[in-house]
This record gives C-alpha cells, structure tokens and sequence, in this order.
C-alpha cells in the first residue's frame, strides 16, 4: 500500500502542532500557579492605582485600588456571591472615565432579581483589582488565542439596595491548564487514530 505524502504530512504537522500547544499548556500551569500563590497576598498588599488596559498583571491581581466612575454607560449581569455567602445576580457597571479613552468596568453589589436597576449614578468607588467575567470559547483559551480580560474593580461596598460583593479571593482562580493540556494530546491522539483507520480502508480497497 502506497501512503499519500501530501495528507500524510498535513497529519504529522496538524499532531505535532497539537502536542506543542498540550506541551505549552504544562508552561502556563506552573506560570499559573505562581500567579495564585501571588494573588492569595495581594489583598493585604498598600493601594495600587488602577490599571485601565488588560491584561491585569498578576502583581496586580486582588490590590486595593480606586476609581472615579464619571456615569453610567450601561449595566451588565452575572451570577454573583455577596460578602455575607449568599449568591444572587453580581451588577457590573460599565462606567466612561472621561471624554475619550477605554472606560472602566466596577461590580458594584450583588442583588436578587436580574432585572433590577441599581441605584447608583457613577462616583468614586475603592474596592479590589479584578477582571471581567470570562466569556471567552474554549477552544481559543486552550488554544492560547483569547483575548485578554479587562481589568474590573470589586467595589467594596454596595449602593442602597444590593449587597456586597464578596472579596476577591485565589479559589477564584482555577488553574485548568492541566486539563486544557490533557484536551490537546487527545486530540492528537484522535488524529493519529483516525488518520490510521483512513489508510487501512485505502489498504482494504473499502470507502473510507
């Protein structure tokens, strides 16, 4: 049996391109892990000013700071968890900082119903660094691609009406690089496989 060069190549380069993406998915994790260790610290850390472009670095990550929200652009909702345990609808504010420039976004408080409209016009606000909710697919994080997060700050009180958020903490953080690794020699794996089960049909004389 004759094996095709072209595909055979094309399966060796997409195999090897995934096992370099599971090998630098180990990288991250232990990169990852130095990061919590630095963010379980951070919250007891003196006040930093607030970073107004991502990605958060993760010096960064859990500081103190504060930010002066010049109004209130729009609203977004999360499921959320209040300081006191209770879980309900996190309310962030997407708030503009002046003329022109990126805005920056504040989780002001955790409420029960979804649709609720805070009642809180923009200000000065301390609280903790943190990052926007993670929306991104999957495969583009796995695959190193995403794009980063914005920085969000974790106000540490709530308008009339919500409660407070609970504090940033490092079990926020999972480290899933292990996982997205394991995901990535799989699926070279599954290549491999399927690819072979291809050759032996063409060897067989049967449709592939």
């Amino acid at each position: 049996m004759r094996i095709p060069i072209l595909p055979t190549l094309l399966v060796i380069l997409a195999v090897l391109t995934m096992i370099g993406l599971g090998l630098w998915q180990l990288d991250r994790r232990a990169e990852k892990r130095d990061a919590i260790a630095l963010a379980q610290a951070n919250p007891q850390r003196p006040s930093v000013a607030f970073p107004m472009l991502p990605p958060v670095a993760p010096d960064l990550l859990f500081r103190p700071s504060s930010v002066h929200c010049l109004r209130v652009v729009d609203w977004r909702v999360e499921a959320g968890r209040a300081a006191d345990g209770s879980t309900g609808y996190r309310h962030i504010a997407e708030c503009a900082t002046g003329a022109e420039g990126p805005g920056v976004l504040v989780a002001v408080g955790v409420g029960q119903k979804p649709d609720q409209r805070p009642d809180w016009p923009g200000g000065q606000v301390a609280g903790w660094i943190s990052q926007e909710p993670d929306h991104r697919a999957l495969l583009t994080r796995i695959g190193g691609k995403a794009p980063p997060l914005r920085p969000m700050l974790i106000a540490r009180f709530a308008p009339a009406g919500l409660k407070p958020l609970a504090p940033p903490s490092a079990a926020d953080l999972p480290n899933n690089h292990l996982a997205y690794a394991v995901q990535w020699f799989i699926f070279a794996a599954l290549a491999m496989l399927i690819y072979g089960l291809a050759l032996r049909r063409r060897g067989t004389g049967k449709p592939a």
